[in-house]
């Protein structure tokens, strides 16, 4: 096992590039940091904490929580934490567990809803406090596993992209820890002894597809180490005249339908 140091520095450098690489972060910018309580949010605030102090630019963080009034949820644990880590934060309560619930066939998943909620909440927070960003915690597997999944059971090549703009175009949703392996992520919340909040909604549930794509996943990368890593440079490098899909590429005339305004 690595040492707090090392694995810090694995996680600094992932973030860093994922920063560089897709221009996430700029002068002035008010980030709106989602915090769930896992240890993937954990780390991300702590990695744009790191960068807000070593940066050459200047911006701002503010950690959202949303309390979605599941029950048993531990309301004291992230304003303790927050206050003594010194973080300009917010609790949002709304009772999108009990919505979940109520509109959820019995036997179905209640991931896509509670995430639909979920998603548009934080959208209203980040408007509401001048927020022209928001920072979600994915990481490498999480991209990987909804790549998978959209391609085995949705028949379409689409992921977590590692920058984007909300539908309505006035907000950019970031992720930080695009280039990070969830191994890293676990070994760093370890070392931090973070105060992890289990999720008793979606976390709970049993015989996800997505389970299985990580079982799958892991597997492969026990047999064949480092394809994890291949596959996400996959992602990054694709070949419309290669694919299938005429919406990308003009197949009568051979030329690519890429706009640079689709690049952006």
């Amino acid at each position: 096992m690595e040492d707090l140091k090392q694995v810090t520095k694995k996680l600094q450098r992932s973030v860093a590039e994922a920063i560089q690489q897709y221009s996430m972060i700029a002068e002035g910018d008010k980030i709106m940091v989602c915090l769930s309580g896992g240890k993937d949010s954990y780390a991300m605030l702590n990695m744009l904490l790191y960068f807000k102090k070593v940066a050459p630019i200047s911006f701002d963080i503010i950690a959202v929580n949303l309390d979605q009034k599941q029950p048993g949820f531990p309301v004291e644990v992230l304003p303790t934490y927050l206050t003594k880590l010194g973080v300009n934060y917010k609790i949002i309560e709304k009772n999108t567990y009990k919505i979940v619930m109520e509109k959820t066939p019995e036997g179905k998943t209640t991931c896509s809803l509670c995430s639909r909620l979920r998603r548009g909440t934080l959208y209203e927070a980040a408007k509401d406090l001048g927020c022209n960003k928001l920072a979600l915690g994915h990481h490498r597997n999480d991209i990987l596993e909804t790549f998978f999944l959209n391609f085995f059971f949705s028949g379409k090549l689409e992921t977590m992209p590692p920058k984007f703009k909300n539908d309505a175009g006035d907000l950019v949703v970031l992720r930080p820890l695009a280039f990070c392996k969830e191994g890293d992520i676990e070994e760093y919340a370890d070392f931090m002894d973070f105060p992890i909040i289990p999720c008793n909604l979606c976390g709970s549930q049993e015989n996800l597809q997505r389970n299985n794509v990580k079982q799958m996943l892991t597997d492969w990368e026990t047999e064949f180490p480092n394809r994890n890593a291949i596959m996400m440079n996959a992602l990054q490098n694709v070949f419309p005249s290669h694919l299938l899909d005429k919406n990308l590429y003009d197949f009568e005339k051979l030329e690519s339908k890429v706009t640079e305004d689709m690049c952006l």
